[in-house]
Order: C-alpha cells, then structure tokens, then sequence
C-alpha cells in the first residue's frame, strides 16, 4: 500500500484519479514513460503497457492517451514542488529525485555554460520516473561467498542494464551494515551518484542501506570517495555502475586504505 501511495503522491491531485490503477501495480512497476504528445507508457515485469484517457490500462497503442505539454509541465512542477529553480543542479545532470526514492529522468533542450558544460535543461519533452524497490533478503543466498574469515572481500557485481544488480547490491550493502551469520556490522560509505542506491529525498535515505550506512548522495564517484575516505573512515566501499577512469583511479586509493569495496558495473559477460 505505501509504494501505491508515493507513486500516485507524484502527481498532482487533480490528476491522481488517471493513475490509481498504474499504482495499483505495486511491486511489478518499474518505469512510467511520460512524453510530449506521445502515449504514455508503462512498463511492468518486462512488459509495456499503456494509459488511455480514463486512467485505464490497455496493450492496444491506439487506445493510448497523448500527453499534452500543459499536463507533462504539471506534473513535473508537482515533482519539483513547484520550485523548478530548486531543482536546476540536479536537472543540469539529467535527473531529479523525487520523494518516495524514485529517480525521474529528463530529456528536452539544454541549455550550455560559456565553457560547453551543461546549465539547465529547459522546455523539457520527457520524464522516466523510474520506481525504486527494495528486495529485502535477496543478498542472503550469495552473503557467504562474500567473506573470507570475516572479512568482507572486494566485490563486483556485473550484469547487463536492467536485470537487478543495484538491487542486489543494495542488499548487501544493508546487511554488512547491519551485520549477519557471517560477521558483525562494519560502517559502509555509499556514493551514491544518481540517487538509485539509497533512494535519498532532501539527503535522508528512503530504501534501508543499514544503521551503520553514510551516503554521499548525488555527488560524482570518483571525487565522493576521496571525500568519505577523508570524512567518514568506513570500513566498506559501495559505488554503482562503474565507468570512468576516474572512477578506477579512486578505487585504487581505497584499496590502498584498506577499505573492501562493493561495486557493479554494465557487462554482458566476464570477459
């Protein structure tokens, strides 16, 4: 009921009636695709679906409702607590969280400093709210392959787009922080880039990452571990979705401090 009541809490009241039956399915949800005069679309357990006028789910695309620019603005007013200007940081990198733990993705025309870097993002044409959940237990059956004498070994998690790896990875990092069967608690640094791990709203975490858990939210990989290892001493590293040259230059001044590292990254294979 709480993950039914935080998604229709995204849009603006007048317009919850269309979105109780998206809500209504709970668990299985994972993406609302909101586009500029486009269907909107609505994906759950692997499959698309789509919104008529009423608020009703159909499969047929011919059925669906357009989006108009007016009702996007709306609801994307209603995310940023109608303070678009609070919210400009966070937009220039391409998303938003939103209460509840959900990330919200946006597309539209961006606007550029002198020195090519991204501003704002303006006239925006597409939001990705994408619904963060929470598998409580699913790091259990994999936690003993994870430590060696009670010490927690370096771990890298590597799957394609899609399939559950910052799920997995949230897991694991809650229960090193909180301790389990195969060692007590140790304190965890979270950088957590995009808002996806931690799920954080105005700082504070939605998903449980532990008692023992500090989180760096929306602050690049790379630089936000130097800044934990100076400030927080944890014992545990958890970044996600590794890729950059910075990154891996960071990882190396935490293993040199001693620290284990929890970490994932895109990859269809080993090799």
């Amino acid at each position: 009921m709480q993950l039914a009541e935080e998604v229709i809490g995204l849009f603006p009241e007048y317009l919850r009636f269309k979105w109780k039956d998206v809500a209504r399915m709970g668990e299985s949800l994972q993406e609302i695709r909101l586009r500029c005069q486009r269907p909107v679309m609505i994906y759950a357990q692997g499959e698309e679906w789509y919104l008529d006028g009423s608020g009703r789910l159909t499969r047929e695309i011919e059925n669906a409702q357009l989006l108009s620019r007016d009702e996007l603005t709306q609801i994307l007013k209603h995310i940023c607590r109608y303070s678009l200007y609070a919210y400009e940081e966070e937009m220039s990198r391409g998303y938003m969280s939103a209460d509840g733990g959900f990330r919200v993705g946006i597309a539209g025309e961006v606007i550029l400093n002198p020195d090519g870097s991204v501003k704002n993002v303006r006239y925006i044409s597409s939001l990705n709210i994408r619904i963060a959940h929470e598998a409580r237990g699913a790091a259990a059956p994999v936690l003993p392959w994870l430590y060696d004498g009670g010490r927690l070994e370096n771990v890298l998690i590597l799957s394609p787009p899609g399939c559950g790896k910052t799920t997995l990875l949230r897991d694991i990092i809650r229960m090193v922080s909180d301790g389990n069967d195969c060692a007590q608690g140790q304190t965890v640094g979270v950088v957590d880039e995009r808002s996806e791990i931690a799920g954080c709203f105005q700082g504070i975490p939605r998903n449980d990452v532990g008692k023992r858990t500090d989180v760096l939210d929306g602050c690049p990989k790379g630089e936000g571990m130097m800044m934990l290892l100076r400030s927080m001493a944890p014992r545990v590293m958890a970044v996600d979705e590794l890729g950059s040259q910075e990154d891996v230059g960071a990882l190396e001044q935490v293993l040199k401090c001693g620290c284990s590292v929890l970490a994932t990254i895109h990859g269809s294979s080993y090799e």
